[in-house]
């Protein structure tokens, strides 16, 4: 056994879940995501640091009441927010905010006021072009309040009098006073060493391994990295040898000795399922939205192999190279002119039968993006198959919904491409192949009991 070998039988499921815990919560304190995750970390700590280095080229730090897991970045993933607590993504202001936030608490003692944390934030914050603070701004004051929000949930700062939500509503009339966790202040913000980058892609650049044995170990850490960090994996979308280590037999037994968890091989890609909610989001999964995407993809599956309707176009998908390096000069855009200085601590079961889905042309080995083609499904197809699942499925789906079918296809399809199900092209979407997965899906609507 290369993982958990010091682990015995009868605590494997516990050290699997501490696996699992780190990896959906990379921050855990002595209240994030609950006061019984530390304790979880905390037993298994000496095992979990080797495995998680060796297994996936992570780091895992422990600092007081805090244990970190540093990752290793493989691509900048745009759909992992930061959200505040009523659910909404951050905007940029609200993560410049954050990150002043970070600073500011770095420098302080042990406790702030609100008003004393926006004031400091707000001295910094007017000194950069394009963002700036002003306190009789309401909408300003809630963006701060949002990021101070983050930061408590993650036991950073917590509130011992007052209410954030009345200094946002009126700062001369209301306050906040917070105690401030320094070693939980500590692992998150740490920038004693600094490195100079002309772009934020030079972050996700390592030194190039020397000899067989390190490439091929730094191919298989990619591979799991790959497993654990996406929904699903296609080959044609990584390099030859990290898609030779996910065909490989040793990837699924690491991963089920680490996780619990197994793995669903295809012809064209490897995913694990997910059974105990190690990602945030889940797919299929409960409300409107996640409903109508599951809908839409049997919809989606059924145009593709009908034997009676029109032959269905397929093209090749965009190089997600492209995308990432349109994704970097994004991120690049909001930083300032020429030579950049960032922090270097930011750097962030047995297989099944492999078996084609028959939605994707499969690949005979690790192909190029551009060598494999999608079926294409338009836009007005979507509108149709949502027009026609409201009317079928109408008491599932709440009248807000039916008044706005076009918010819904939006969000479905945007559901359905975190999750790799398809691709949006302008015009409609790449069908990838996990769509395939849901094609025999039947819904049925529950009656409600009458009272």
């Amino acid at each position: 056994m290369r993982f958990a070998a010091d682990i015995s039988d009868l605590e494997l499921g516990d050290y699997q879940r501490a696996v699992r815990l780190l990896l959906r919560h990379p921050l855990i304190t002595s209240t994030w995501p609950d006061d019984r995750a530390l304790p979880r970390v905390r037993r298994f700590s000496a095992q979990l640091r080797r495995d998680l280095a060796e297994a996936f080229g992570y780091r895992l730090e422990l600092h007081g009441s805090t244990a970190r897991l540093v990752r290793t970045a493989d691509a900048f993933d745009p759909d992992r927010p930061a959200v505040t607590r009523s659910g909404r993504p951050f905007d940029r202001q609200r993560y410049a905010y954050l990150s002043l936030c970070l600073a500011v608490l770095g420098r302080a003692g042990i406790q702030i006021t609100l008003s004393e944390l926006a004031d400091a934030v707000g001295s910094d914050a007017n000194r950069i072009a394009g963002l700036g603070f002003d306190p009789d701004s309401g909408a300003d004051r809630r963006a701060l309040v949002d990021a101070v929000g983050w930061l408590e949930e993650r036991g950073v700062v917590r509130l011992t009098d007052g209410s954030s939500a009345s200094w946002a509503g009126d700062p001369a009339g209301g306050e906040a006073l917070y105690d401030i966790a320094r070693d939980v202040v500590f692992a998150l913000f740490r920038p004693p060493r600094m490195l100079h980058v002309d772009s934020v892609g030079a972050l996700l650049e390592r030194p190039m391994s020397r000899g067989g044995n390190a490439e091929r170990r730094a191919a298989a850490q990619a591979a799991r990295r790959a497993v654990v960090e996406s929904p699903v994996v296609y080959y044609a979308d990584v390099d030859p040898d990290v898609a030779n280590h996910l065909r490989g037999t040793a990837l699924p037994g690491d991963l089920y000795r680490l996780t619990g968890l197994r793995t669903e091989r295809r012809a064209e890609g490897i995913l694990l399922v997910d059974t105990t909610r190690l990602s945030v989001e889940q797919f299929p999964g409960a409300g409107s939205v996640a409903q109508a995407a599951v809908l839409l993809a049997v919809e989606m599956a059924d145009r593709v192999v009908d034997p009676d309707g029109r032959r269905v176009k397929r093209m090749p998908a965009p190089d997600p190279r492209a995308r990432q390096r349109d994704l970097i000069g994004q991120i690049d855009a909001g930083l300032p002119a020429g030579r950049i200085t960032i922090s270097a601590d930011a750097e962030p079961g047995p297989p099944g039968d492999v078996e084609p889905t028959g939605l994707a042309q499969p690949a005979a080995g690790p192909a190029e993006p551009d060598e494999t083609r999608y079926p294409f499904i338009t836009d007005s197809f979507l509108r149709d198959a949502t027009a026609g699942i409201l009317a079928r499925y109408g008491s599932a789906f709440g009248a807000a919904w039916h008044a706005d079918p076009e918010r819904l296809r939006t969000e479905a399809v945007a559901l359905l491409h975190r999750f790799g199900a398809v691709i949006p092209v302008p015009g409609g979407v790449l069908v990838r192949p996990l769509t395939g997965r849901y094609r025999n899906t039947v819904a049925q609507i529950r009656q409600r009991a009458l009272v």
